[in-house]
């Protein structure tokens, strides 16, 4: 248990009819103008002033009080009335504590009196059915029973003002302390002095405001426990607060070591001690950081002459306050000619500010006094008491002093408040997630590596289909594909396209004319990247199969044939003038295929022509025979752009310049390279291969006669034709202005992605039935041709019969061949 304390009290002694004798003593006193104050004196072990030093504090604020009271013009006379304790019932008591002393006394005097901790008081006065309607002014009450009461004033800093800090300080960030702090033990023994008890008492509850806003708390009861804590690995805080002087971390800590990362915060409020000159801290205080109070002396701007030695410490200098406050409120009321037995009065001692024995002394709204704590660190250089920061109870507002402190602790800078959290844990964490990362990053690109040689290796080899995958058409009946570029008919230039079945597809088997089958390198390498391209508008190429000796490619079977055909069909195309949305589409739908070739790992066709363009039966255009360049010798024809005719290679430029010959193709309906001025295709490819003029040979696009939205499309068409390549559009650049040229036609030039889906819904709502009406007439058309066909075979065999013509039927091997025009 502790040791008793003084528990000074002042109160004025304005009574109500409660208590008889009190109160007609009050009232004979206050009509013959005399105010009496009554004090209740107690020995205090944490204070170790002489009570008859206390007096005659007491006595020197009645003096100044009459002299200010006279000075305003108020004859009135004010003494003070001491009640002293003897101690027998403090002792006799089972409670330790003054608060128990005054209370007895109390009851014995039946007079409001003031304690250190006036919650107890009050509970007990409340339970002796004792009004408490007059003000008390108390020099303690530090603890969380006595906030918020009506009729008290608190002239020492209570437990709330602390609590407010340590909250304030511990979410506190500036460049000395990088963290937030969250967690925090705090010690307490039964060794402390009274308004330390009081102190623990708060911060221990745990409904106080400290508890509630910490994440972790934990009580260190004992100095065991204490000194254990400072070297524990496994604590769960840094921070440890507790109350007392420099004495208090001595004897606790002695010559222990202590971690680098403790610290302790050390509330020692009313002692002077730190502001004293020529005073050393000792190296057990290089850990601590303490909270105190300035002395009066540094904070006085008063002007008055009275005699300031007799309050030595803050418990005499909240003594002589509370006359001093009881004399300002009284010299209010009387000037206001206000009475002040009534309960105005005794509510009246909070929320002002008056002239205190060193200055102006400030009371917020719940009575409490209002000053500036002061937080004080050890320089590591001087060895002195330095100001770190300080803490303004009126606005709760902390405020850096020292920003650039002179720490023990590492960086000079506070620790984080968990251990293991500080910069040199972070600086190893950061550290180890660098090498980590870095040794994350080389496995990859060893995977990767691994990856890559691997695919090269697999790139590098190659494997024909097995004959025994390819089957032939259920039908017997060959199916013409025509693929002819004119009316050549000569046979060493048709090659012959073979129809069959694979995987239950219809493909067509392509003569790579490569009779031995063993493919190079680069060869094997460019098979492989065909079969990985799988697009909407490119052919699908399976791979090889060989057959009697013979390398073929197998290739998707799209049934409408080639689009130089179907361009030349008019029911097909309608020989119209303006871009139709059939042109538009052939146009658009070979030029994503061949956006999509180029961005691939193929890059290029090397052999883009109209007849290499082939329709499926969605009437889909799809371009087929891209790749195999390093199997298949390059050609010279009216599609070669002029560049390769010279020397014979492939380019992706050559590509644009092969599209816009194809472009002319649609869009006027007419032959292949078509132009007034030469017929001759032989004549065409030489003089577009020795054009040295500054107007190269090109085919005929009639810009008069194009209409202004057409006039761009063919400005385009022209521009891939360039005689310089570099000068010629990319494919990606190509697609971007067609998006642009037929957004107009359509006044789409600011139309959203919704707005174009929504568009494009209803046009195809409007077409589909001509569409399906259309291609029933295709189908009808088709029949109908079928038939005349069959009619002039089957008439054509009677006549050879009855005219004794010998029948020739061929036995075809295998699969039936067409003839087609070479590719």
């Amino acid at each position: 248990m502790k040791t008793p304390l003084l528990a000074l009290v002042l109160w004025s002694l304005l009574l109500r009819q409660g208590l008889p004798f009190w109160t007609s003593h009050v009232s004979r006193n206050c009509q013959d103008g005399s105010y009496e104050i009554s004090v209740l004196m107690m020995n205090n072990s944490a204070f170790p002033e002489p009570l008859n030093n206390l007096e005659e504090v007491v006595k020197e604020g009645v003096k100044i009080v009459r002299q200010r009271l006279l000075e305003a013009g108020l004859n009135v006379t004010v003494n003070a009335t001491f009640i002293y304790s003897d101690g027998v019932i403090y002792k006799s008591s089972d409670c330790r504590s003054s608060t128990c002393e005054g209370l007895d006394l109390l009851r014995t005097i039946s007079v409001s009196a003031f304690n250190p901790d006036i919650g107890l008081f009050l509970t007990s006065w409340h339970s002796l059915d004792t009004d408490l309607n007059y003000p008390m002014i108390s020099a303690g009450s530090f603890g969380l029973s006595c906030d918020y009461k009506e009729t008290l004033t608190r002239m020492m800093s209570p437990a709330r003002k602390l609590m407010y800090f340590l909250v304030d300080f511990w979410k506190f960030n500036f460049q000395f302390k990088p963290f937030s702090w969250n967690t925090a033990y705090v010690f307490k023994n039964s060794t402390e002095t009274e308004d330390c008890f009081w102190y623990l008492n708060a911060l221990e509850a745990g409904v106080s405001y400290f508890s509630q806003k910490l994440g972790f708390k934990e009580m260190l009861r004992g100095d065991t426990e204490f000194q254990d804590i400072l070297m524990d690995q496994n604590r769960k805080s840094n921070v440890i607060v507790m109350c007392g002087g420099p004495e208090t971390i001595r004897d606790l800590r002695g010559d222990r070591a202590v971690a680098e990362d403790i610290v302790i915060i050390l509330v020692d409020l009313f002692n002077d001690h730190y502001f004293m000159d020529n005073i050393t801290a000792p190296d057990y205080m290089k850990n601590v950081l303490v909270l105190t109070l300035p002395p009066e002396n540094s904070v006085s701007n008063s002007s008055s002459s009275m005699n300031l030695s007799l309050a030595k410490n803050d418990f005499a200098a909240a003594y002589l306050d509370g006359v001093l406050l009881f004399g300002h409120m009284l010299k209010i009321f009387l000037e206001n000619g206000e009475d002040i037995t009534t309960s105005k009065f005794a509510h009246a001692f909070r929320n002002i500010t008056f002239e205190g024995h060193v200055g102006p002394v400030t009371l917020d709204a719940c009575g409490d006094i209002d000053n500036t704590m002061y937080l004080l660190y050890t320089s590591v250089d001087t060895s002195k008491y330095k100001v770190l920061l300080t803490y303004d109870t009126r606005v709760n507002q902390t405020s850096p002093v020292d920003k650039s402190p002179t720490f023990i602790w590492k960086n000079h800078k506070l620790p984080n408040d968990i251990p293991g959290r500080g910069p040199q844990i972070l600086m190893i964490a950061v550290f180890t997630l660098a090498g980590t990362v870095v040794l994350l990053l080389l496995i990859a690109l060893l995977v990767l590596r691994k990856y890559k040689r691997e695919h090269a290796l697999r790139q590098k080899k190659w494997s024909h289909i097995p004959p025994e995958n390819i089957f032939p058409l259920e039908s017997n009946e060959t199916n013409h594909i025509s693929l002819k570029i004119d009316d050549d008919k000569r046979r060493d230039t048709i090659q012959r396209l073979r129809q069959c079945k694979y995987d239950k597809k219809r493909v067509i088997l392509k003569d790579l004319k490569h009779n031995d089958g063993n493919f190079t390198e680069k060869q094997k390498i460019e098979l492989n990247k065909l079969l990985q391209i799988d697009y909407y508008n490119l052919t699908k190429f399976y791979g090889t199969v060989k057959l009697d000796s013979t390398i073929f490619g197998v290739i998707e079977y799209c049934e409408r044939g080639s689009l130089r055909v179907r361009n030349q069909d008019h029911f097909q195309f309608p020989n119209q003038p303006t871009m139709c949305k059939k042109k538009k589409n052939c146009v658009v739908e070979i030029l994503n295929g061949m956006s999509y070739l180029h961005s691939s790992k193929t890059e290029v066709h090397g052999r883009l022509k109209s007849t290499n363009c082939v329709v499926d039966s969605r009437m889909v255009v799809k371009i087929t025979d891209f790749g195999c360049n390093s199997i298949l010798p390059p050609r010279k024809d009216l599609w070669t752009a002029p560049e390769h005719l010279r020397v014979a290679s492939v380019s992706q430029k050559g590509d644009v310049y092969s599209y816009g010959i194809i472009a002319q193709e649609i869009i006027q309906r007419r032959e292949t390279f078509y132009t007034l001025s030469c017929r001759d295709q032989k004549e065409k490819i030489f003089r577009v291969e020795n054009s040295n003029g500054v107007k190269p040979f090109r085919p005929d696009l009639f810009l008069e006669t194009a209409e202004e939205k057409e006039l761009e499309v063919y400005l385009l068409v022209k521009n891939c034709w360039e005689e310089d390549p570099e000068k010629r559009p990319d494919f990606k650049k190509i697609e971007n202005t067609l998006a642009k040229i037929f957004g107009l036609f359509h006044d789409q030039k600011n139309e959203s992605y919704m707005d174009t889906l929504i568009r494009r819904l209803q046009l195809y709502s409007r077409n589909l039935e001509h569409l399906v009406e259309e291609r029933t007439q295709l189908y009808k058309a088709e029949r109908d041709r079928g038939d005349w066909d069959w009619q002039i075979r089957t008439v054509d065999t009677v006549y050879k019969i009855d005219a004794g013509v010998p029948l020739v039927i061929q036995m075809v091997k295998n699969l039936p061949a067409v003839q087609e025009t070479q590719i």
